[in-house]
């Protein structure tokens, strides 16, 4: 059986909080090294701005590109550009309220992921029992028939 190392060993070789506490008070209000600031303006805050704008855009049209894909093998290219366009601010903003609490805690992905879940189990468990209705009417339309 191998021993574990004693944690003294391992905090050794670390500098001090003071030592933290100097060098962020050092290097504190200024920029990376090469006076660089990575972006399109040399202000940080601008580049933020700019990524997170960049950022929902792209996401805003990948979702509606992933939505209308799904809805064009049922109804049509043309449909599912109108089905898109056409949603309500309500489901909108819905959609994107859950996906915001979803990303921001691990219950409530948890708890939407699991309604999802449900949700599609039941769509699929209903449309059987509607096929299965439909196929019994069928097979009890030809049993009665006159013939």
């Amino acid at each position: 059986m191998s021993k574990l190392p004693n944690t003294t060993d391992l905090t050794d070789n670390l500098p001090s909080r003071e030592d933290i506490r100097r060098r962020v008070r050092e290097r504190r209000g200024k920029a990376p090294v090469g006076d660089k600031v990575p972006g399109p303006t040399p202000n940080p805050a601008s580049n933020l701005l700019i990524a997170d704008i960049t950022m929902r855009f792209g996401t805003y049209l990948l979702r509606g590109g992933v939505e209308k894909l799904l809805l064009t093998n049922r109804y049509g290219k043309e449909t599912a550009e109108n089905i898109v366009e056409n949603r309500s601010m309500l489901k909108t903003v819905s959609a994107v309220a859950l996906a915001k609490a979803a990303s921001k805690s691990k219950v409530a992905s948890v708890v939407l992921g699991t309604g999802i879940v449900g949700k599609v189990l039941y769509d699929r468990s209903k449309s059987r029992r509607a096929n299965k209705r439909q196929g019994d009417a069928q097979l009890l339309g030809r049993a009665y028939e006159d013939g």
